[in-house]
């Protein structure tokens, strides 16, 4: 009720008082006719104060509904603007211009999200999202694929997901290290990379798992790698076999002349370019002819004992007193590349650490360092054959790694450590052939025996 309108109905009520009293002297009719008007003026007052305070109560009761549906996000409720009272009618129309923008904003997030899950759907990367306890909150097409057959995923516990998976995707999920692995996907093995992200949301840890196929792109780059080693190997052959044609023509010419001592220094030269030749094919050839493993039954602990008869390195955890099944030369050729190339990466002296322990059968090695890690650049290259970060490197030690190891049926990954900076190298090796495992049980018992 505005203020003027009030003071006018109070002062008219106070005038008809007086008129009232004043009427009080004069006869009966002239009584009853003040009487009867004041009746009348008091009624009138009273209906116009009902109906004022009825359009407040209406316009507080719209207000309240007003509110209570902008707390339910909905924000399609529109109010009245009145027209008598000017206060209210800017309070009002303020109101309503609050409720047009949030729809607009709503309108604008809800486009903003719908692209938003359309660009991660139709994303080939497997992206999968979980609360602490486990539960998927998240999943796009790509990960129900990879791991529920094409079904939703959101709800269920990806433990239990996980369970039915391949041993290779079901570690990589499960740790927290960005690393590249190969799982076999539709009978087809498939090199693949997995990043995993922690962060809060509403106040709790989640966890966001994105898994990418890298084996296309590797291929494509294979390709390219072996034009430039092509190219290289064309560039060597012929910076030797270019001076040695000279040289051999030279001694053609001398062997004519009684001067020997410049005849044998052509033939040293021809030498000398014979085995910078020999030694540059023959660090090619052996990864090429890389002969078929013929694994044995070997302690665990004479193996480790061995190595570091050769290279300095730490024992992480205990030793396990199984028997593993490999080609000693072999594995000692890639305990060799792996402790390498540890400590080309600048790990400090007695930092990098072995560890063997058992896994699906058969044995999982972690080869550890504390040296500069890898960055997304070299993790994604580090297996493809002839890539190196350094100037005089072969590019072939870690891919010669992973040769030999897959040549004995297992797996093989790089990735950076999760405790601090530094690489880690991991490989699985299966257990032996069922034949075998009488022959293995033999050799156990044999080397428990031994003082």
């Amino acid at each position: 009720m505005r203020v003027r309108t009030v003071t006018i109905l109070l002062t008219v009520l106070g005038l008809l008082t007086v008129a009232a009293l004043a009427l009080a002297g004069l006869p009966w009719t002239w009584r009853a006719l003040g009487i009867g008007c004041t009746i009348v003026a008091y009624a009138g007052i009273a209906a116009r104060v009902r109906a004022t305070l009825a359009r407040q109560e209406r316009l507080v009761d719209a207000f309240a509904d007003g509110i209570a549906s902008l707390q339910d996000r909905d924000y399609s409720m529109s109010i009245a603007v009145p027209r008598d009272d000017a206060r209210l009618a800017r309070l009002v129309t303020a109101y309503n211009g609050l409720g047009e923008k949030l729809r607009a904003q709503r309108q604008d997030l809800y486009q903003r999200e719908l692209l938003l899950d359309t660009v991660i759907q139709t994303s080939p990367v497997a992206l999968l999202l979980t609360n602490p306890g486990g539960t998927v909150l998240y999943a796009n097409v790509a990960s129900r694929q990879l791991l529920g057959g094409g079904r939703r995923l959101e709800g269920l516990s990806l433990p239990v997901l996980l369970a039915a998976a391949a041993d290779e995707l079901r570690e990589a999920l499960v740790g927290d290290q960005d690393r590249l692995f190969t799982v076999t996907l539709d009978g087809e093995a498939q090199i693949c990379h997995v990043s995993h992200r922690r962060f809060l949301l509403n106040g709790q840890p989640h966890q966001l798992r994105l898994v990418k196929q890298l084996t296309r792109e590797i291929s494509a780059q294979e390709v390219a790698v072996w034009k430039r080693v092509i190219r290289v190997i064309a560039h060597e052959i012929n910076n030797s076999v270019a001076p040695i044609a000279s040289l051999a023509q030279s001694g053609q010419r001398l062997a004519q002349q009684p001067d020997t001592a410049q005849l044998q220094r052509v033939f040293a030269a021809i030498d000398e370019r014979m085995a910078h030749l020999s030694q540059f094919v023959d660090g090619y050839s052996r990864f090429a002819k890389l002969p078929r493993p013929r694994p044995q039954a070997f302690d665990w602990q004479r193996f480790l004992a061995s190595m570091q008869s050769m290279a300095a390195f730490g024992i992480d955890g205990r030793v396990p007193d199984g028997m593993g099944w490999f080609d000693e030369s072999q594995l000692e050729q890639v305990m060799i590349n792996l402790l390498k190339n540890a400590t080309e990466a600048g790990s400090p002296a007695g930092s990098t650490t072995v560890r063997v322990s058992p896994a699906r059968g058969g044995w999982t090695i972690e080869v550890a360092d504390r040296g500069s890690g890898m960055s997304p650049e070299v993790l994604t290259n580090a297996l493809l054959p002839f890539y190196s970060t350094k100037p005089s490197g072969s590019g072939l030690g870690l891919t010669l790694c992973r040769e030999i190891v897959e040549a004995h049926g297992g797996t093989l990954d790089a990735g950076n450590r999760s405790d601090g900076p530094g690489a880690v190298v991991r490989f699985w090796l299966p257990p032996p052939p069922a034949e075998d495992q009488r022959l293995r049980g033999s050799l156990a018992e044999d080397s428990t025996q031994m003082p």
